[in-house]
């Protein structure tokens, strides 16, 4: 039980981060506005903002420090050439397909790691419901791995792009470091959920063993006593017999 608590806590954090990485860019307020995958100057290119950063929802302008994202569409693709409607800047397939990719990897992610914290909460009571948890996490942390190597692929390249151009890009350290902790996070409740398993089973076997009672437990110590006198009363008798003879 104490190994699935963890490994609850574990996948909450992970659905947590998530959420936060997903909302960045759809949600004007603190702290999600300050959540992007990469910004960079894009002053000359065709329709864009002087400075911009991408987020799953959009490539937003910067205002205060803050992301101000004048209209938000899902799955919205790192392209900055489709995106600005410019050929002067790099783009391209790669580009457009590992961002879209990612968008759909991340909510399938999210969708079993959801799934395995309401089946971790029968890991709290049974060794089946460990392994059905981890099953699940399992495949929530493959989807989400998927997403986290996609966005490092797509936007670390794309960052050396921009600087190979002369200009500014930085990756956003928060969604960077949401997604990266979101992995290892499920990776160790997945861990937690098989090890729980095993050693729910050892700790059964055990049990059987023992009939239930610790080693020094009074059913053993009861039956061995019980079988003891079943030696020591015909010895006895025997003697008393002999004792009348004489």
């Amino acid at each position: 039980p104490a190994l699935a608590f963890v490994s609850l806590v574990l996948i909450a954090g992970a659905i947590l981060l998530i959420l936060f990485t997903l909302l960045g860019g759809a949600v004007d307020k603190n702290p999600f506005n300050k959540f992007y995958f990469l910004e960079a100057d894009t002053h000359d290119l065709g329709t864009a903002a002087p400075l911009s950063r991408w987020t799953f929802w959009s490539s937003c302008s910067v205002m205060d420090g803050h992301n101000a994202c004048p209209g938000v569409k899902p799955a919205y693709p790192f392209d900055p050439r489709r995106n600005f409607g410019t050929d002067t800047i790099f783009g391209g397939a790669k580009y457009y397909l590992e961002s879209r990719f990612m968008f759909a990897f991340v909510l399938i992610g999210l969708f079993f790691a959801v799934c395995a914290l309401f089946l971790g909460l029968l890991a709290l009571v049974s060794r089946i419901g460990s392994f059905l948890s981890s099953a699940t996490c399992s495949v929530a942390l493959f989807f989400q791995t998927l997403t986290a190597a996609l966005m490092t692929a797509a936007y670390v390249q794309g960052r050396n792009a921009f600087r190979s151009t002369d200009r500014t890009a930085t990756l956003g350290r928060y969604n960077f470091g949401f997604m990266w902790a979101a992995v290892a996070c499920l990776f160790l409740a997945t861990l937690m959920f098989c090890v729980g398993g095993v050693t729910g089973k050892k700790d059964r076997t055990y049990t059987k063993r023992t009939g239930g009672r610790s080693f020094m437990g009074r059913k053993k110590s009861t039956r061995s006593n019980r079988d003891r006198g079943s030696f020591i009363d015909p010895e006895r008798q025997r003697r008393m017999e002999k004792e009348d003879d004489d």
